[in-house]
């Protein structure tokens, strides 16, 4: 019961500021840096460019997704990896 109030309490996290700012929009850190870095140093030029540019911006989102799912499922393997071996390792003794 708990678990499920938890996740009703995350998802309302999620949702409620979507709700309050219809119109508003969710901008990442790089657009924001871009535009400071435009601001203080106009003849600025960057070093480098990138290699691939996504066709869109829902192919960078899912991209953005599929690395954060990865990153999160090799935490979570290594964190249970190390919970089982912990419990397994101190039974046989």
């Amino acid at each position: 019961m708990k678990n499920v109030v938890l996740l009703l309490f995350v998802i309302l996290l999620a949702i409620i500021p979507l709700i309050i700012q219809k119109d508003a929009e969710f901008g990442g850190a790089d657009g924001q840096a871009e535009e400071v870095i435009g601001e203080v140093a106009p003849a600025y030029k960057p070093w480098f460019n990138a290699i691939w540019e996504p066709p869109s911006g829902e192919i960078e989102s899912l991209l953005f997704s599929l690395q954060a799912a990865l990153g999160a499922s090799v935490i979570g393997y290594v964190i249970g990896y190390g919970k089982a071996r912990k419990k397994y390792s101190s039974t046989k003794q």
